[in-house]
């Protein structure tokens, strides 16, 4: 499994690992209701740079960026793949549809399956995105066949 976020934040950028923030404890709490260890899976930001004052990524940035993320995928050649957030799902299904319209649907990847879900950072803002994010890793349970 690979989940792909936007990029990393001041923990990560301070740590050189993604995901180890607040969002990655709750991304941790996400992997094993799917029924793996976070060990099982790859993780992976669109941008491998934190922009400054942690804003959102330029499109310049991404561009940028993005043939680094399409290698690993190529190298790491995972069975699904799940975007977090709205800007990992527009770089990588190249689309400006809204988050809410692209979730809850499998879309593919160079073959791969792969799920857009809310980031983990959003869902701690707003717990109402709890329901829909439990029906997208219900749907990655599936895919991933536990």
């Amino acid at each position: 499994m690979l989940f792909i976020g936007e990029g990393p934040g001041e923990e990560e950028d301070k740590t050189g690992r993604p995901f180890v923030g607040a969002a990655g404890k709750y991304l941790d709490k996400w992997i094993p209701a799917i029924g793996l260890q976070r060990e099982q899976c790859f993780i992976a930001n669109v941008v491998k740079c934190r922009p400054p004052r942690n804003r959102e990524p330029h499109p310049e940035e991404i561009s940028a960026c993005l043939p680094f993320l399409m290698r690993q995928i190529q190298l790491i050649q995972p069975k699904t793949i799940c975007c977090l957030g709205r800007i990992a799902a527009h770089a990588l299904l190249q689309t400006t549809a809204s988050l809410g319209s692209l979730r809850g649907r499998v879309h593919a990847l160079l073959g791969i399956p792969l799920v857009v879900t809310y980031h983990p950072s959003a869902v701690l803002r707003d717990t109402s995105l709890r329901k829909p994010v439990w029906d997208d890793l219900k749907l990655l349970k599936t895919l991933a066949g536990k």
